[in-house]
């Protein structure tokens, strides 16, 4: 009989989730593999292109405290089957714009309209399944939403001989509607009492905490970059500077999604094991942005290496917020976890959308020679990025220096009189060559 609700609740709530999150991740990625049709359909510029694609992350960004707090007072059914209505609206739109405005305005109202996808998911998991359960629920939720990554390479490549992209868009219009009355029609309503803690304070002692500040910064740069890359940069990068032809880039951009539809079941079993061996999660974040450092590096410095890897350490890394949750779940207790990931969300996204549209607007700088940019633009648009990031580990780590400094400024108070000066003696002996005692 448990058996049988377990089942029913995966079908009834779960899943149904699980495909809003999956339209939202094939939203985010899509306009990668069809950026090329959109400039020669539309005569979009590359800044124009930059500012199309990121205007998702922005208004995405600026959705997920209000989203959060709809979530808590009217529930995830209601709040997301509304929110998709929104998106299919914008998927239609999309479809008929022929101008830059239209186009801009209809991808607004795609990320608005999956602006709840993640959280609404997450919140039905707390509100339906046992509390043992809902991690391992929330990343099999966003290993199965990121196979919207995996959709919008090869297959959507493959429809596309079908069809043009306008008609893609009418079917996502479509597909996205269905699934907004499916969830309003399946999903059942879960009764909550409303919480008692007033949102101003929540947030205020979020937004006022020294160690939301030490990990936002880093968090952001790089799962934001990460997401700004893979959303859209990769792509282009591919065709002018690795020279790849169309069914080389689908089959490199296919192998970069399902690295990022693994990367969540993987930094979440990592912190897992991790901690259970005494190593917290801000260690394992540190690691995972050096890694993403030296694979940019990897790439701008074109070293000799098969492209595939360094991309595939840059899409892995667009699952980081794993580790990030696990991080701010150490810092804050359960009632204030929601909306301080809702906080740090609001950056990640924040971050994609400025790193995305500068991308654009430094690679204009550069002219192009038989439609392809230089290897030089590509190289100061990664670097600025890659020396944002750097400054902030630098500020993420800054407590650990001041730590380690102070205890080495520590050694001479406890060394013994007189010791460190012949410890002083012994080394200028060395370095002279002197071999008088001391």
């Amino acid at each position: 009989m448990q058996i049988s609700i377990a089942w029913c609740r995966l079908a009834r709530v779960f899943l149904p989730f699980a495909a809003g999150y999956y339209l939202s991740y094939l939203f985010r990625t899509i306009n990668a593999l069809i950026a090329g049709h959109l400039s020669s359909d539309t005569g979009l510029g590359t800044a124009d292109l930059g500012l199309l694609t990121s205007v998702y992350f922005l208004v995405f960004a600026a959705a997920q405290i209000p989203v959060g707090i709809l979530l808590d007072r009217f529930g995830p059914r209601r709040v997301q089957s509304a929110l998709l209505l929104l998106a299919a609206a914008g998927a239609g739109l999309f479809a008929v714009s022929t101008g830059f405005l239209s186009l801009l305005i209809a991808r607004a109202m795609i990320g608005l309209g999956v602006a709840a996808a993640l959280m609404a998911g997450l919140k039905a998991i707390v509100l339906w399944f046992p509390r043992e359960r809902v991690a391992l629920l929330n990343g099999y939720m966003i290993m199965l939403g990121s196979l919207g990554a995996v959709t919008a390479t090869a297959p959507v490549e493959h429809l596309l001989t079908w069809m043009d992209w306008r008609q893609l868009f009418e079917i996502l219009a479509a597909t996205t509607a269905a699934t907004a009355m499916l969830i309003y029609v399946v999903v059942p309503e879960r009764v909550t009492v409303p919480s008692r803690v007033p949102i101003s304070a929540t947030l205020s002692s979020v937004f006022g905490d020294k160690r939301f500040w030490r990990i936002a910064p880093l968090s952001a740069t790089c799962v934001g970059s990460a997401w700004s890359l893979q959303g859209l940069w990769a792509s282009p990068w591919l065709v002018d500077v690795e020279g790849l032809n169309r069914t080389s880039l689908v089959r490199q951009l296919f192998i970069m999604s399902l690295v990022l539809s693994g990367g969540a079941w993987l930094f979440g079993t990592t912190v897992y094991c991790f901690r259970r061996r005494g190593v917290g999660a801000e260690t394992i974040l540190v690691t995972i942005a050096l890694l993403f450092i030296v694979a940019q590096a990897a790439l701008i410095l074109r070293m000799p290496l098969p492209s595939i890897l360094p991309w595939s350490v840059v899409a892995i890394i667009a699952t980081a917020t794993v580790v990030s949750f696990a991080v701010i779940a150490d810092y804050y207790p359960p009632e204030l976890a929601g909306r301080a990931n809702g906080a740090l969300n609001v950056l990640h996204f924040g971050w994609a959308f400025l790193a995305q549209y500068a991308t654009g607007v430094v690679l204009e700088q550069w002219s192009t020679e038989d439609g392809h940019r230089s290897i030089v633009a590509y190289q100061v648009a990664f670097g600025l990025n890659v020396a944002l990031q750097i400054a902030a580990l630098a500020w993420f780590a800054l407590p650990w220096l001041q730590s380690f400094t102070s205890r080495m400024a520590s050694i001479p108070s406890i060394m013994p009189a007189g010791a460190f000066d012949a410890v002083e003696a012994g080394i200028f002996c060395e370095q002279t060559g002197d071999d008088a005692e001391w």
